[in-house]
């Protein structure tokens, strides 16, 4: 099995190329919804980010209020440290699972991992190749502010936190520029599946 990294950074494009990997046929697995899983009640990161952030980000429902949550601790790098620590081990073992018992059954198969700090976290190296969507950094404050509803600072200061993309690049076999139209970033993205299916793993 051929295990790929994709990355990118905030609102690059990342899971838009990802989905179009799902279509061509590869396992995707999304790093930041593994994360909200182990964040739900009973997941493994929940009871120790209650602890450590305060009952204040737990809703009545008793999910923690991401959105809250992530205002925390863009503000602060130390505490988006502790939160990293509470949540990325228990993301990787979830990764490590799915991808071993995909590889069992698809010995042949790609297996894709999208997050948006494999390179900050050195995790990169765990993958034959690497994948990086990008687009401007304007497009990256357009978009997130328009999907997330969140404010132009807020956007900016989780900019802060991550490696900007014209470093990450840097890191990248494959390059997939998010910028121009969705049929534009599908046929790039079909370009690089083709050239990983050559891989043969």
């Amino acid at each position: 099995m051929l295990r790929v990294g994709l990355t990118g950074g905030l609102a690059s494009g990342k899971s838009l190329v990802g989905r179009a990997l799902r279509d061509l046929g590869c396992l995707v697995i999304q790093a930041d919804e593994l994360g909200h899983r182990v964040l739900e009640p009973g997941g493994e990161a929940y009871d120790g980010v209650i602890r450590e952030f305060g009952p204040g980000i737990v809703r009545a429902d008793g999910t923690i209020d991401r959105p809250k949550l992530a205002d925390l601790v863009f503000r602060d790098s130390e505490r988006l440290a502790v939160l990293n620590a509470l949540v990325h081990p228990p993301v990787w073992a979830r990764e490590r699972s799915l991808m071993d018992e995909y590889a069992a059954s698809h010995p042949r198969g790609i297996a894709v991992v999208e997050a948006a700090i494999l390179v900050e976290t050195g995790s990169y190296r765990n993958y034959s190749k690497l994948i990086v969507a990008v687009c401007s950094e304007e497009q990256q404050i357009e978009r997130a502010m328009s999907r997330d509803g969140i404010t132009r600072e807020q956007v900016l200061n989780r900019l802060r936190r991550q490696m900007p993309l014209a470093e990450k690049i840097k890191y990248a076999d494959y390059v997939i520029d998010t910028s121009g139209a969705k049929e534009s970033t599908l046929a790039q993205t079909r370009v690089v599946y083709q050239a990983l299916l050559a891989l043969e793993p």
